[in-house]
């Protein structure tokens, strides 16, 4: 298995505590938000790591160094931000075998093992695997709805009024058909969730994660987490 990393965004909502330092290096457990992913992604013994980088690449470029591992990383610098989906279709032959695509400014505690098993196991019609959780804020997330099988037939982005609280986690397993379709198909597509998701009802499996997750998009998220996770 190989994995995406998607650090570069500009953590606008977060600021002050952005100007300096990027999201995705937010300390978390005495170490940066970054290092909780890659910890979970050598757990899975991936063998490929590509993370993308644009704001204070340098810093980003730096902690990237300094971890030490077996895994091969690649960076994928952004001079202008191509979006999860633009990013994605960048690097689509990267995607060659099953491939995680993970938004790596989200916090979660849980491994990754579980996931992937639901993922191996996954109907022949699903092409994609997709990580849930239970929000307090559907308002804020893309919201999913599941069949009995917990196949997706449904997705609201930030919807307007309430749908349900069962949300997307921006943490996927993609199977390389999923990538060829989407590069054949949907060429242009810039945000997954909104050019890309809605287009394969019935066909993504999903996995709840039962333990903290956090969305780590405001101060106030942060704060939380800082308590959850005892930061």
């Amino acid at each position: 298995m190989k994995a995406i990393l998607l650090a570069a965004g500009l953590g606008t909502r977060l600021k002050p505590i952005t100007n300096k330092i990027p999201k995705c290096l937010l300390p978390v457990k005495g170490k940066p938000l970054l290092y909780v992913w890659l910890e979970k992604l050598e757990d899975l013994n991936v063998s490929d790591v590509l993370i993308n980088t644009h704001y204070l690449s340098k810093e980003v470029n730096k902690s990237i160094s300094q971890f030490k591992t077996n895994m091969n990383i690649h960076i994928s610098h952004e001079e202008k931000l191509l979006g999860t989906a633009g990013t994605l279709l960048k690097n689509i032959n990267f995607c060659n075998e099953d491939t995680m695509l993970i938004h790596a400014d989200n916090y979660m505690e849980e491994s990754l093992e579980n996931f992937c098993n639901t993922h191996i196991s996954k109907p022949l019609q699903c092409l994609m695997t997709m990580l849930t959780f239970k929000t307090n804020n559907p308002q804020n997330c893309g919201i999913i709805r599941i069949d009995k099988n917990d196949i997706m037939i449904d997705f609201i982005e930030k919807p307007k009024e309430f749908v349900g609280d069962h949300a997307n986690a921006a943490v996927y397993i993609l199977s390389p058909q999923m990538a060829q379709e989407i590069l054949q198909n949907y060429a242009d597509a810039i945000d997954f969730s909104l050019d890309i998701i809605p287009f394969f009802k019935k066909r993504i499996m999903t996995y709840m994660t039962k333990k903290i997750f956090v969305d780590i998009g405001t101060p106030k998220e942060y704060s939380r987490l800082s308590n959850l996770a005892k930061v």
